[in-house]
């Protein structure tokens, strides 16, 4: 006979070995592992952040009719901040600060065309009056026609040979020629007319591929490219004996999170397409905590994607990846020998290998954080993936990894500042990147400089890195939950730490309300200030943290 769907929460692998039954006792009787700086401790006593900045916790229905809202307002709030007659706004978003401040979010299209780089955050007070309009381009679009010089076929011709070039495989338009107007070049210009083409297939590494190319419609010129499958590695430890809420249909259980939207976790089963199947068992025993067993990798990634909605939520008011309640699809068992993870739009899901002989699936707690995380930042800044926002949106996912893993109070699995130190990518049991000085693997940029932008997003964002463990954790050497580090700062000058959870909610609040698809490192560190500023006060030390550290990664001025 069956029964009615339940929720549970059950150990994910209790046929565990006498370790991890050592580190399930751990977690079970509370132990964690707290971080120990001068900076964390001065934090406890520091300015309380502005209760009204923070933001509200919304409900689907809420934020369903906060948009609906703003819908039904887009021409007289396109007239109020001075768009054109050809000018149209599209609501992407809506979120609501506890003061009343709602920072709606949106596209723009101009004679019917998509407007890429032309969106815009518009922060309106209770009363209704406009508080600020954070716009990714300035630029006016007046004049401009929409009749093409170039045919669409060869901009889809260009495409192919760029992703050629890249060395990927498979290639084929998966998104044909669409015809745009072109304002996404981070560094400005004049808006032009252009196609836009989607290419899919697979990237060299084996990744799936939507490489977006814009051509010029005057010219032929290639404008701009970006990636829309964003990708990152961490850790793959495994985190002791957890516990898991899956969902029971009569003698069935399944890896589907009915507490949190009901993410999914499905097994690809080296596979590299599809969407996997949902791992499901008679037991409500998930894995055995050895990579041999397919269901340790699923129980990992279960539990990663929980805790990381659960810290959105509980520290951010933020109610899943686009606050709207809905969980994603965690998919594992991808390719084989394939080392890496990645997060896609497309299918709402984050996917993970199982790493150099298939022995190290890449299903750690901040693996899951970061992939979860380009999601957010999709939904809300959605800094286009190339130069400096490519930079960005990369260390956005490293910086709320790090929190989530902190927050996270793991014992198998304690916050650290490193990305990737445990999976031993480069066979030598070197971390893969480092937040305290980011040169040390070998590649990543500690501070800015002007060819910033020409740097792969990986590596440039070792700047926004560096900046947040700075403004966490201060400069100078110290030991945080048993890793030492020594964080050197461009001008030679210290900075104090305000530490990590004062330092993510300023991020989160200029990521949710700052930052655009064109915001370079100038512009983040505009944002960030402003946040500090509507959080802690512009007297604040957290706002003349903010103003350090950036300065101590050569982007501005110290006050």
């Amino acid at each position: 006979m069956s029964t009615s769907p339940t929720s549970r929460r059950t150990p994910s692998h209790r046929r565990a070995t006498a370790i991890g039954a050592f580190v399930a006792a751990a977690a079970l009787l509370g132990v964690t592992v707290q971080a120990t700086t001068a900076s964390a401790d001065q934090a406890a006593a520091g300015t309380k952040a502005n209760a009204g900045a923070m933001p509200q916790q919304l409900s689907p229905s809420q934020r369903a009719e906060l948009i609906r809202a703003a819908d039904a307002s887009t021409a007289a709030t396109a007239e109020r901040i001075g768009l054109g007659a050809k000018e149209k706004l599209v609501v992407r978003d809506v979120i609501k600060d506890r003061d009343g401040t709602t920072h709606t979010r949106y596209e723009r299209t101009y004679a019917g065309l998509p407007v890429l780089g032309g969106d815009l955050v518009v922060a309106t007070a209770r009363s209704g009056a406009v508080k600020d309009v954070i716009r990714a381009s300035k630029a006016r679009l007046t004049g401009l026609g929409t009749s093409a010089d170039v045919k669409a076929a060869s901009a889809e011709k260009q495409a192919l040979g760029v992703s050629k070039a890249d060395g990927s495989t498979k290639l084929k338009a998966s998104q044909k020629p669409r015809k745009v107007i072109w304002l996404g070049d981070s560094r400005g210009g004049a808006p032009k007319l252009a196609y836009e083409t989607v290419v899919g297939g697979f990237q060299k590494d084996g990744t799936p591929n939507e490489l977006h190319v814009v051509t010029d419609a005057r010219t032929g010129k290639k404008l701009g490219e970006w990636q829309g499958v964003h990708e990152g590695t961490g850790n793959t430890q495994y985190s002791g004996q957890v516990q898991l809420t899956t969902q029971q249909s009569g003698s069935q259980y399944t890896l589907t999170d009915t507490a949190r939207g009901n993410h999914k976790t499905t097994n690809l089963n080296r596979s590299t397409s599809g969407n996997g199947t949902l791992f499901s068992g008679p037991d409500d025993i998930w894995g055995n905590g050895q990579a041999s067993n397919a269901e340790t990798a699923g129980a990992d990634a279960h539990y990663g994607a929980a805790l990381t909605w659960d810290y959105y939520k509980n520290v951010h008011g933020r109610n899943g990846i686009k606050n709207d309640g809905r969980g994603a699809t965690s998919r594992v068992h991808y390719g084989n020998n394939y080392v890496n993870a990645f997060w896609q739009d497309s299918c709402f899901c984050m996917t993970y290998g199982d790493g150099s002989g298939n022995s190290k699936p890449l299903t750690s707690i901040d693996v899951a954080a970061h992939e979860m995380t380009h999601g957010v930042t999709s939904a809300t800044g959605n800094m286009t993936y190339s130069r400096e926002p490519g930079g960005l949106n990369e260390a956005t996912s490293d910086i709320f990894a790090a929190a989530v893993e902190f927050n996270a109070k793991n014992a198998s699995d304690v916050g650290d500042y490193l990305v990737g130190e445990k999976i031993d990518i480069r066979g030598n049991g070197t971390p893969l990147r480092y937040m305290d000085k980011p040169s040390k693997d070998g590649s990543s940029l500690d501070n800015w400089r002007s060819t910033a932008g020409n740097v792969d997003v990986h590596y440039s964002s070792g700047i926004a890195n560096h900046f947040f463990y700075l403004l966490s954790e201060g400069s100078g050497k110290k030991v945080i939950n048993g890793v030492s580090y020594d964080s050197p700062t461009y001008d030679n000058k210290p900075v104090t730490g305000i530490g990590i959870d004062k330092a993510a909610k300023i991020w989160f609040r200029a990521l949710t309300t700052k930052f655009t698809t064109t915001t370079n490192y100038a512009a983040a560190r505009t944002g960030t200030l402003a946040a500090a500023g509507e959080l802690y006060g512009t007297s604040s030390a957290e706002y003349t943290a903010v103003a350090n550290a950036w300065a101590a990664v050569n982007v501005g001025a110290r006050p």
